[in-house]
């Protein structure tokens, strides 16, 4: 299993050969409340995920502050806005950062940004976030990639939209920045998204082809895909949080629950204990069971030297007796003892031929 690529975020290693790593984004469900952003920190500890991810940006820094063609957005959860206007509303205020590291450093949780230019890597920096992500949108944008590896920490890629090409062109620019810890995440770019569309074989496709540690970003309404991605070697697992899927907010809808990130949590490191080793040998909870399998039993009286028949031995249960694929040697054989019905047939039983 050692052969697996890794990473360590705040001293958590991720590898396929740990349990999966599941990430709690936050996104813009603070609604514009520091008081829930700090609660979704709390509930996300309370529910078993090993980090939660914020987004550092303000509108000036991802878009231009224009209503023209070019920046309006038509159709999807976000019709009628411009871009500046999305962004202005679901921004998280810079100043909230440091309380939120520090609430999350109290309660023993990771937390990390994906930061969408320089600016936002300084923050971050200044903040000593202990890891970086670039979000799907931003995974062309190779100078940003670069900034972020040239800190030296462990970077986590998005992939939604971008081709082979563009993932490898990602990789390799992380990697000449000074990247050493990278993971790639396999995503679909819908909001939300759904499930036939994130063809998940791709993710054992994606850890062949750029060697590097794959999870799954999930957009999906459910669990499934995300559980399922496991089976396919995902060793992380990103998905939208909230307190409440009606709250209102730009990403509410699409993100899970409590209850559903806890069930997510629980559920993918079970689909991951499930996988375990070839291993074709009994099991321990199959032990108390063995003894219901078939075995050959004697069903007449027989005395010592008479011959056996196929009408004095049946395969049933339990399995006490020999198996029944040795039923051939039994017929025929000469009883060595007397023998009562319904006791299994031993081969102490039998005269040797």
């Amino acid at each position: 299993m050692s052969g697996y690529p890794s990473l360590i975020i705040d001293g958590r290693e991720i590898a396929r050969h740990q349990p999966p790593y599941v990430i709690a984004e936050l996104s813009a469900n603070h609604n514009g409340r520091l008081e829930t952003a700090l609660r979704i920190i709390d509930e996300a500890k309370q529910a078993g995920a090993d980090a939660v991810k914020l987004q550092t940006y303000r509108p000036d820094t991802i878009t231009l502050d224009s209503d023209g063609e070019d920046f309006q957005i038509h159709g999807g959860l976000w019709d009628g806005k411009t871009l500046y206007q999305l962004y202005q509303e679901a921004h998280m205020p810079w100043e909230w950062h440091k309380p939120l590291f520090e609430h999350a450093r109290q309660r023993g949780i990771t937390l990390f940004s994906s930061p969408f230019d320089t600016t936002a890597v300084d923050l971050l920096e200044d903040l000593n976030a202990p890891a970086y992500k670039i979000a799907s949108f931003e995974a062309v944008d190779l100078p940003l990639i670069r900034y972020v590896a040239a800190t030296g920490k462990p970077m986590i890629i998005s992939t939604g939209m971008a081709d082979a090409e563009e993932i490898g062109e990602a990789i390799e620019a992380a990697r000449e920045g000074g990247c050493t810890s990278l993971a790639i995440l396999h995503c679909v770019s819908g909001y939300p998204a759904p499930a036939e569309d994130y063809n998940l074989r791709t993710l054992v496709d994606m850890a062949e082809r750029f060697g590097v540690v794959t999870g799954l970003s999930d957009h999906t309404l459910d669990n499934t895909t995300a559980i399922a991605s496991v089976v396919l070697g995902a060793a992380l697992i990103e998905k939208h949080f909230t307190l409440d899927r009606r709250g209102g907010g730009p990403d509410d809808s699409f993100s899970l629950e409590p209850p559903e990130l806890a069930a997510l949590c629980r559920d993918s490191k079970t689909a991951w204990r499930a996988l375990g080793e070839v291993d074709y040998g009994r099991k321990s909870s199959e032990q108390g069971n063995a003894q219901f399998r078939r075995s050959l039993y004697f069903v007449s009286d027989l005395k010592a030297g008479e011959v056996v028949s196929a009408a004095n031995v049946r395969s049933v249960r339990p399995g006490f007796g020999l198996a029944p694929k040795y039923q051939d040697q039994v017929v025929g054989a000469t009883l060595a003892r007397d023998v009562c019905r319904n006791t299994p047939v031993r081969w102490e039983d039998l005269a040797p031929r």
